[in-house]
């Protein structure tokens, strides 16, 4: 691409310059390359702020939640102007969409099967590049008290800590609780580290009396309930 006829966003009309036009008309009337560039400020020798993002969108087929999927250095690798702070802010700017869409949709406060505990955490574990395991705590209405991560790196090289579990419920005067961990792979099938895990904790939590509701293994491709599948 010949540089010399490239010309910076400043050099654009006023009304064509995202930050502008976003002022003028909205930020709905933006699409989403101008949205990021918005983020990144600026581009390369190639291309503008807009033309890099829109590079960047094409080769998530223009999908923002293969976009937050990608890690910074991914980011940084393959796309010349993109250093460690914009990766960052365009991931950042993932997060916050996904995070605000969890929030219209209404994650469930009170949990009656496995599907309520699938829609609580799919938001926040089916974009992470590495296995996370929460627990959420609950009362005796199966309402839910409190959701905190335990670990995370993947189950066979981060032990769960079972003491911690059984503190963060005592603590919250929880009377149930719910396993829930992803696999990055896709396949939501548990393995066998994910049933000792399983039963360790059922075992444990039943010693103070409290239930262990159920243990979701989330991935993209949907998630597997271990109640449901009559293995608690």
């Amino acid at each position: 691409m010949d540089t010399t006829h490239k010309r910076s966003i400043k050099e654009w009309a006023e009304d064509d310059r995202p930050r502008e036009k976003l002022l003028k008309k909205g930020a709905s009337e933006l699409s989403k390359a101008e949205l990021l560039a918005i983020l990144i400020g600026s581009g390369n020798a190639e291309d503008d702020a807009v033309g890099l993002m829109r590079k960047v969108l094409s080769d998530c087929d223009d999908q923002l939640v293969r976009l937050g999927r990608m890690s910074p250095e991914e980011l940084c690798q393959r796309y010349k102007g993109i250093g460690m702070a914009k990766a960052v802010t365009i991931l950042a700017a993932c997060e916050l969409g996904k995070r605000r869409q969890s929030e219209m949709s209404g994650s469930p406060v009170t949990i009656t099967e496995a599907e309520d505990i699938y829609s609580f955490y799919r938001e926040r574990l089916q974009d992470t590049h590495v296995e996370e395991c929460h627990v959420m705590l609950l009362n005796r209405g199966h309402r839910i008290i409190d959701s905190r991560r335990l670990c995370s790196g993947g189950l066979s090289s981060t032990v769960v800590d079972t003491r911690e579990v059984l503190r963060l419920a005592l603590l919250n005067h929880a009377t149930a609780i719910v396993l829930c961990h992803n696999h990055p792979s896709g396949n939501y099938q548990p393995s066998p580290e994910d049933d000792r895990l399983t039963e360790h904790v059922r075992d444990a939590a039943r010693q103070v009396d409290i239930t262990l509701l159920d243990h979701i293994v989330i991935s993209s491709e949907g998630y597997y309930s271990y109640a449901y599948h009559g293995k608690l």
